[in-house]
């Protein structure tokens, strides 16, 4: 079974530079534009993990974590926020609403998939090739 993603992002360059980086990795991933579509697509289809921004329409970021988090899954996903806010309290806020981590945009791409995996489990964790093989 491939490790799957749900992007919750409004910004489509954003949105679309993040599912790039993560299907040309070999993750499954799914899109949602608002927070509540967001918040519908993951209790439908059970992500592995959440990239979530915390300034998206109809829910904000927090409010689709406050949802998931109430919730009576077994298995709560990993989420994660990816954002803009990048003043030193703005991580702890994050971390202390329950998000899993914290990622301040612009987003570095050459590093983005390996940050994102720190958060995975080794074994949901694709093998990377070794250069030179």
């Amino acid at each position: 079974m491939t490790t799957s993603f749900l992007i919750i992002e409004d910004n489509a360059a954003n949105m679309e530079l993040v599912r790039y980086l993560l299907t040309f990795s070999g993750y499954e991933v799914l899109l949602a534009r608002d927070g509540q579509q967001g918040l519908d697509i993951a209790l439908r289809e059970r992500p592995d993990l959440i990239i979530c921004d915390l300034q998206i329409p109809k829910l904000d970021g927090y409010q689709v974590l406050e949802r998931l988090r109430s919730g009576t899954q077994d298995e709560q996903p990993i989420v994660i926020a990816v954002t803009a806010f990048s003043m030193p309290n703005d991580r702890q806020k994050v971390l202390t609403a329950g998000f899993n981590g914290y990622i301040s945009k612009p987003i570095e791409p050459e590093n983005f998939v390996s940050q994102i995996e720190s958060f995975l489990p080794e074994h949901m964790r694709l093998p990377r090739p070794v250069p030179g093989d």
